[in-house]
């Protein structure tokens, strides 16, 4: 495999655990029709005629006529569910080791989806060519790395239905959401349904709340964190959708120095009190430990922001639609309106 596959393999494996295994966890995984609450009813259209969308690759993805057949990463797919638009299969956190809907799954119905791998470096080649697929969705947070996709089958994977690829990183929310849209459109969704326009008029609100928050409160500072076993990883706001747009609100972030992959700074739990903070995001994936399994961490239980209250989850890889970034908004902006200076 050349140089360049095996450091990208390690990095993409390094966002996929959000900083949330570790090292060494991370090297051996890469080893080894009913609608729920926020789908929008009768939003489907039939479309004749051949199908195209230019994808954020720069490709444009065929087919003769509209895929029917879709198969999408697990976060892409709850996202096509709330303009309308189901999947026959997933792959990525799906499901939880007690049998429920991991937190990317959004709405969808996991027991009506065929899961073609749950963790990083799984995807059943034979389950997805049983499915007939006639389209792939994934995120891409590196260009053209294509987001729980094994490089080691990719191949194959390919060759067996169009793919369409969407901005992760590099983009901000709103322009996010817009691309979905723009997928799910394609797809026969009717994105003027009023269940998507009174999502976008809440979504609109909450930004603008978060905006008005954070110009109240221009001392308050964030600090945006992942925790494993034996690491703490501070990401940096302006490589990812969701905190670069809250940045671009005005919300005021702890800017780590950050590692060779320059999406976070990986500190040992010695040294988690290197950046001072008012608040702290922690990755809500099940992938990464959440604050009540910290609680032997004596370093995490004197940090300013954790004596003060002052810890909320962030919804790390964010479902894009709007039904599903208004409440992370909305949240972030509470958090702000009713912090103090901890830091």
């Amino acid at each position: 495999m050349p140089k360049v596959r095996t450091t990208s393999l390690s990095r993409r494996g390094l966002l996929a655990a959000g900083g949330a295994v570790g090292l060494g966890a991370v090297l051996a995984a890469c080893g080894e029709e009913k609608k729920g609450s926020g789908s929008v009813s009768g939003s489907s259209s039939e479309k004749s005629g051949p199908w195209t969308f230019k994808d954020d690759r720069g490709l444009t993805a065929k087919a003769k006529s509209t895929p029917k057949n879709i198969v999408a990463f697990t976060g892409v797919a709850a996202a096509l569910h709330d303009y309308g638009i189901e999947v026959k299969g997933v792959f990525g956190p799906t499901k939880t080791k007690d049998g429920k809907a991991d937190v990317q799954a959004g709405d969808l119905d996991i027991s009506k989806v065929e899961i073609l791998g749950n963790v990083w470096g799984e995807f059943n080649v034979e389950k997805y060519a049983a499915l007939g697929p006639e389209l792939l969705v994934t995120a891409m947070w590196e260009k053209d790395a294509l987001w729980y996709v094994p490089d080691e089958s990719k191949d194959k994977i390919l060759k067996l239905a169009p793919s369409v690829a969407l901005w992760a990183a590099q983009t901000t929310i709103p322009k996010a959401i817009q691309r979905h849209e723009d997928l799910a459109a394609s797809l026969g969704a009717d994105v003027k349904a009023a269940e998507i326009t009174a999502a976008k008029a809440r979504f609109e609100k909450a930004a603008a709340r978060l905006r008005a928050a954070a110009k109240s409160k221009p001392n308050i500072k964030v600090m945006i964190g992942s925790a494993s076993q034996d690491l703490f990883y501070v990401s940096l706001a302006k490589t990812s959708a969701d905190t670069l747009y809250f940045q671009e609100l005005g919300v005021k972030f702890v800017e780590p120095k950050v590692n060779a992959a320059g999406f976070f700074e990986e500190l040992s739990w010695e040294n988690v009190d290197k950046y001072d903070a008012d608040i702290i995001m922690i990755d809500n994936r099940s992938s990464a430990l959440q604050p009540d399994a910290l609680t032997s961490k004596p370093t995490w239980a004197q940090l300013p922001a954790v004596k003060a209250g002052q810890v909320i989850p962030r919804t790390t890889e964010p479902i894009y639609s709007y039904d599903k970034c208004a409440p992370i908004l909305e949240d972030l902006a509470k958090a702000i309106e009713g912090a103090k200076k901890a830091g």
